[in-house]
């Protein structure tokens, strides 16, 4: 996977839209951001705590808790470099779904 097909994975989601933070590309709904691309092969997605810790049992090597204080609050690194894409695009739609207003939610689901 390249940081393209990530771009094309988020804007695919309902409501998304690309913006900047801190300089870097990042994916938001409304205001709240679901995903950035800090690096090259690495996404950072917005899971809540035990979210992230699933994602650590289940995909270790793929998910890392971001360091520090974001990283204790969800905040979420993916090294998709040769990750399969639907596993990572479940995680961006997870992602996606814990920013995302709840009627945008319920209304993808139809």
């Amino acid at each position: 996977m390249i940081s393209d097909d990530l771009v094309t994975m988020a804007l695919g989601m309902p409501g998304a839209q690309e913006n900047a933070h801190f300089g870097k590309r990042d994916f938001r709904v409304g205001e709240k951001i679901f995903m950035s691309l800090p690096d090259p092969g690495r996404a950072v997605l917005k899971f809540t705590p035990d979210q992230q810790s699933m994602v650590m049992e289940t995909d270790p090597g793929l998910c890392a808790p971001v360091p520090g204080g974001w990283g204790r609050k969800g905040w979420t690194s993916v090294y998709f470099d040769g990750a399969e894409g639907e596993r990572v695009r479940e995680l961006i739609a997870a992602a996606w779904r814990n920013v995302a207003p709840k009627r945008l939610v319920a209304s993808s689901l139809h």
